[in-house]
């Protein structure tokens, strides 16, 4: 069982800006409320809002403050139960009697001169007074909760699409392996010298895949580096037939890829584009930079894109695999990239495919 994630805890950068908003939005809601108390016919809006500040700032000051103190880590950042309406209360009372002293003295009245402007009035000043603090009260635990919620369903997105790659990383691994091994079987009885080095680099080949983390990303390098692999390991069987060339330019070596993304893009050239060419061919896997995306261009000088055997695009009826590998790839590209991530297949200008992989750059590349 995956235990469950720690708590996150809040910088007090993030706590600082939570303040300051609320601060914000309670002093426009106090001179939302002063002309509205001056509006009809309570006094000068100038005494309104001396007092409206007074009582709404120091028992939102009380309650935010209070409200980080005894939540601790909780991840909603407010105190659960009684102790929430306790400090509420508390803050509003606080908030209530220093405010009105000192709208009094601003204003030149006795102190607490509120008891002396009969009970509709007073209970009208402590009526606004209570909703008023209610209702913003209200509104940022409410956004409190709805940012917690937000950032719980960010996780929840966020170890959806790592699973989803893991899986999709488990599902190609082995369908590499099964073709390569198929491969073996034919050399070792055609060519058993030929065999033994295919199984050579077959082992070094896994050597390298094992001992490597499952990340969700890995360098483009070394992307690059285990596709040098893997056309080594296909040299061997196809000897000459088999040319290729890998262009990454140094800028882009270490920008963050999905592992296992372009080996089935070349496993496809050589199956669908080299292999049934009596001479074979090359194949270029090239990357470049275009308006801040990554563009990976596999190009082969195959016999090119066939209309009559759909299965080496878009599927893989034939039980071939190599649909196999470009649905992946689509689907790698969707997981991670979402609608930003694209692939196009069409005929390369000398003969042959060119698959083109585009997505953005993260902005530290």
């Amino acid at each position: 069982m995956t235990p469950a994630p720690a708590p996150r805890v809040v910088p007090l950068a993030e706590n600082l800006r939570d303040l300051l908003r609320h601060g914000l939005i309670t002093a426009a809601c106090c001179c939302v409320i002063a002309a509205a108390i001056a509006a009809s016919g309570g006094g000068p809006w100038s005494e309104q809002l001396v007092y409206s500040l007074s009582i709404g700032l120091i028992s939102w000051l009380l309650i935010d403050v209070g409200r980080l103190l005894l939540s601790g880590q909780e991840p909603i950042r407010w105190p659960r139960g009684v102790r929430g309406v306790v400090l509420v209360a508390v803050s509003v009372t606080i908030g209530f009697f220093a405010g009105q002293a000192i709208g009094d003295a601003w204003s030149g009245r006795p102190l607490f001169a509120f008891y002396k402007l009969g009970q509709a009035k007073m209970v009208s000043t402590i009526g606004i007074t209570l909703a008023a603090t209610a209702g913003i009260s209200y509104f940022f635990y409410s956004l409190g909760k709805s940012r917690h919620m937000q950032g719980q369903l960010n996780v929840a997105q966020r170890n959806a699409t790592e699973a989803r790659l893991k899986l999709l990383e488990t599902q190609l691994e082995p369908h590499m392996l099964f073709n390569t091994l198929a491969n073996l079987r034919v050399l070792i009885t055609a060519d058993p010298p030929r065999a033994v080095a295919m199984l050579d680099r077959l082992n070094n080949y896994l050597r390298m895949t094992l001992s490597g983390s499952r990340a969700l990303a890995h360098p483009l390098s070394a992307e690059f580096e285990r596709l040098a692999d893997y056309l080594e390991l296909m040299s061997v069987r196809m000897g000459a037939r088999l040319r290729y060339t890998l262009d990454l330019p140094e800028d882009l070596r270490d920008t963050p890829v999905p592992p296992l993304l372009l080996q089935p893009l070349v496993e496809n050239s050589i199956r669908h584009g080299l292999e049934p060419k009596v001479e074979g061919g090359k194949i270029v896997v090239r990357a470049r930079q275009d308006a801040g995306r990554l563009v990976i261009e596999v190009s082969d000088t195959g016999v090119g894109l066939d209309v009559a055997r759909p299965s080496s695009i878009e599927g893989d009826e034939g039980g071939e695999g190599s649909g196999f590998g470009l649905e992946q790839v689509r689907e790698r590209l969707a997981t991670m990239y979402g609608d930003q991530g694209r692939m196009s297949l069409a005929a390369a200008p000398a003969g042959g495919t060119r698959t083109t992989l585009s997505f953005p750059l993260p902005t530290a590349a």
